[in-house]
């Protein structure tokens, strides 16, 4: 059985989380598949991603991965990433598409218009190092408050249920970046490009057991 799959659905930074896997869980079976049974099958499922909504979701479903990633996000240790977490809830504005509907919400973009609080224009996409503000979850473990983790997103979700969020950034509202409930956990940031804090959160999500 393998312990940890990647979900492989055409569009993910596959190598890079691939590798961080390697580094954090050496001894662990790690399987980048876009097989269903083999997600169905693993312990642990983690489902990186970038590029667009409309495609991860058609892509996704090319392969016949919905109802592995459904099952997998409701009953097994889950780690969203980037379109790992947008993919979640119920509707993005990215295209006009509709999610999984796991989590009630939507997916948002930035607004066209933005500056920091010197007045100046702010980019979309946000791309770069920003500080996280996080809870007291099992996967923020030894991670230190206002940590620095690498984004690269134009679009941000709002989930309907406050209960669920987990992290929180800046750019330069405050937005969600990171949400968790029972055995899921999805961020927006990616931890397979941020150092020391990001390995440590892949660390966690390998040694997580929820209850």
């Amino acid at each position: 059985m393998t312990d940890i799959a990647v979900i492989d659905y055409g569009m993910g930074n596959l190598r890079s989380v691939h590798n961080a896997l390697l580094k954090v869980a050496p001894g662990a079976s790690i399987a980048v598949t876009d097989d269903p049974q083999v997600v169905a099958q693993a312990r642990r499922v983690v489902f990186p991603g970038q590029g667009a909504m409309r495609d991860c979701m058609r892509e996704m479903d090319a392969r016949n991965l919905r109802q592995a990633v459904l099952d997998a996000a409701r009953n097994k240790p889950f780690l969203g990433i980037c379109i790992g977490l947008q993919m979640l809830f119920e509707h993005s504005a990215e295209g006009d598409v509709p999610g999984l509907g796991v989590l009630r919400g939507e997916v948002v973009r930035f607004a066209h218009e933005m500056q920091d609080a010197k007045g100046n224009r702010l980019k979309v996409p946000h791309m770069g190092w920003n500080q996280v503000r996080h809870g007291n979850h099992a996967l923020w473990q030894n991670i230190a408050q206002d940590e620095r983790f690498y984004f690269v997103h134009s679009y941000y979700v709002k989930p309907a249920d406050a209960a669920i969020v987990q992290g929180e950034s800046s750019y330069p509202q405050p937005f969600v970046c990171a949400v968790g409930r029972d055995n899921l956990f999805a961020v927006q940031f990616h931890p397979e490009k941020s150092h020391t804090a990001g390995l440590q959160l892949l660390q966690n999500f390998v040694n997580w057991n929820p209850v």
